[in-house]
């Protein structure tokens, strides 16, 4: 039987939400193996100047405990 263990993370981007979660599971894969999920909780963008400048994402990411 497979054990899960989820981690909460924080990420940005300059690009998009997308790019935040990409970004939030390629800065996690560096130190957590077996990545199965990511969890978009919440999202929000900064703005300047009436434009978007960063979008942030909050999330769960989910991966398999090694045995």
């Amino acid at each position: 039987m497979s054990m899960l263990k989820v981690i909460e993370v924080l990420a940005e981007s300059d690009q998009s939400w997308e790019a935040a979660a990409q970004n939030a599971v390629t800065t996690a894969a560096e130190s957590v193996r077996h990545i199965r999920s990511i969890y978009i909780k919440e999202m929000e963008a900064k703005v300047e100047d009436n434009r978007i400048t960063r979008y942030r994402i909050n999330a769960k990411i989910t991966f398999t405990l090694e045995e």
